[in-house]
């Protein structure tokens, strides 16, 4: 007799959404019995999670599993490599939020339970083979980092930063709420693959309709990932919120949001699908102002802060215009690959901030590091590898990154907007090297305590270092793997290529 599996097939494409999930119910029944004061037990139970969830995304990888759920969740590359970054993201903001919250004696249970519901979020964003799972997965995520933007609840910052996050969150959900509702109008469905049959075959109900719910879920993405002018609440929350939390929003929702902006503006409004040529010449023109006006906003403003955060926070608004070029390129291989190098640098530079910035976030000025630089020479000699990396100084991650991005806008004949981009990288030079002219040239007017850096705080540098000179020195393993070779065939197929979601 033939063997069974204990479950449909389409039930494996939920493998690692089911992993997290039950990694965040398993926390919180430990943190209801485990004894007072127990915090680190929670961060293992949470990275075990993720392991399991790593492993199978690495199963998947090798297998085809056509769309599940009448469609709503697809299982290709696109979905499983950004699945990776998530994943990676999460484990090394358990890593970074361990010390400081035995510090803090903050609840550790509640914490990693919300980390791990916001990956899950994370994690059906970038499946979604609908704008119904879209909307679900953006909601789990939104809802679990507006709590942990304020989970510091005694800190007035904290908590204004996490009202702000979520006031100016809902507003823009709405825009792109709104926009699923007038798609849906235009196309009558909400299903990617039918959305793209129903453009393919002019079955439209009304074009301007269709045209005005793109732009509203253009705004919508535009908000979570922070670009310029849709950016005006990251600073204040990047600043506010805890920097172990900073590090995860940085990082994390970014990707989601560009998992989202390859699914939807690359693949199914491309125009290559058949009648979608004047809808994706509006939009992509759209995209290109906001790259343009992303990039010179973030780095001229970053120029004049004054707090690490807030100039990481801007840096990130550049980074965003920057991975807009592929989005640009209908590239989506090189928007991931853009965002796995952004998420390690940008993940190690936080887990630096966080050790020096010591408990309550006292220390986040750059005056607080002026002289560490022979103090603590290990935390900045590290601290400059990812700055250097941030700039895109060759052989690190960033400059690989933005190699592969610049290419292809390039290579797609966006000439005008590569070159600004180029620009604009030379430009965020000054202002990645302050912080290092500071550590190392200026002198210090009170004594220097060094930081108590624990092995958490190790493995997640340890993990971020790694991932800088390995993406930098041998970026061919990791884009081979994502096919790069093939990228204009995969990234710009016609509408037929998207129902086969099996990975290819």
């Amino acid at each position: 007799m033939p063997y069974q599996a204990p479950l449909p097939r389409e039930y494996y494409a939920l493998m690692p959404e089911i992993a997290v999930s039950i990694t965040g119910i398993v926390i919180m029944m430990y943190d209801a019995f485990a004894p007072k004061g127990s915090r680190r037990g929670a961060g293992y139970i949470a990275l075990a999670g993720l392991v399991a969830a790593g492993v199978s995304v690495a199963y998947l990888w090798n297998e085809s599993i056509p769309p599940a759920f009448s469609g709503m969740l697809l299982t290709d590359k696109l979905r499983l490599f950004f699945d990776a970054i998530f994943i990676l993201v999460a484990g090394v903001s358990v890593l970074m939020a361990m010390q400081p919250l035995d510090d803090e004696r903050l609840p550790a249970g509640e914490y990693f339970t919300l980390l791990m519901f916001a990956t899950v979020g994370m994690l059906l964003m970038g499946g979604a083979g609908d704008l119904a799972m879209l909307f679900l997965g953006l909601e789990t995520l939104s809802i679990t980092t507006y709590v942990m933007a304020g989970y510091r609840r005694g800190d007035l910052r904290c908590n204004e930063s996490a009202l702000k996050y979520f006031i100016l969150g809902s507003f823009s959900t709405g825009f792109l709420l709104y926009g699923i509702a007038l798609t849906y109008g235009a196309t009558k469905s909400t299903n990617f693959l039918k959305i793209q049959q129903a453009i393919a075959s002019g079955q439209i109900t009304y074009e301007p309709l269709l045209t005005i719910g793109v732009a509203m879920i253009l705004i919508g993405l535009c908000f979570k990932v922070a670009t310029a002018p849709f950016h005006v609440w990251t600073p204040d929350v990047y600043e506010g919120a805890p920097t172990m939390v900073t590090g995860f929003m940085a990082a994390g929702p970014k990707a989601a949001a560009f998992a989202i902006f390859a699914r939807v503006f690359v693949q199914v409004f491309s125009p290559d699908v058949p009648n979608a040529a004047n809808l994706a010449a509006t939009w992509t023109d759209a995209v290109a102002l906001i790259a343009v006006l992303s990039m010179i906003v973030g780095n001229v403003i970053a120029i004049q802060q004054t707090n690490i955060k807030r100039m990481l926070a801007y840096s990130s608004i550049a980074h965003a215009g920057y991975a807009l070029v592929g989005v640009l390129a209908r590239d989506w291989q090189s928007v991931a690959f853009y965002m796995l190098t952004y998420a390690v640098m940008n993940l190690g530079a936080f887990t630096i901030v966080t050790i020096l910035a010591r408990q309550g976030d006292e220390k986040t000025e750059l005056d607080d590091y002026a002289g560490i630089g022979f103090h603590s020479m290990g935390l900045s000699v590290v601290l400059m590898i990812f700055m250097l990396s941030l700039g895109g100084i060759p052989l690190t991650a960033g400059f690989m990154g933005k190699l592969v991005i610049f290419k292809q806008g390039w290579q797609a004949g966006f000439h005008e907007v590569v070159i600004i981009g180029v620009l604009n990288s030379a430009v965020s030079l000054y202002y990645y090297l302050r912080p290092l002219v500071v550590m190392f040239f200026k002198e210090r007017e009170t004594p220097y305590v060094p930081p108590k850096v624990t092995a958490p705080f190790y493995a997640a540098l340890a993990i971020s270092v790694i991932a800088v000179f390995y993406l930098g020195m041998f970026p061919n393993r990791t884009l081979n793997a994502l096919e790069m070779n093939n990228a204009s065939k995969d990234a710009k197929a016609p509408a037929a290529a998207l129902p086969a979601g099996g990975v290819r």
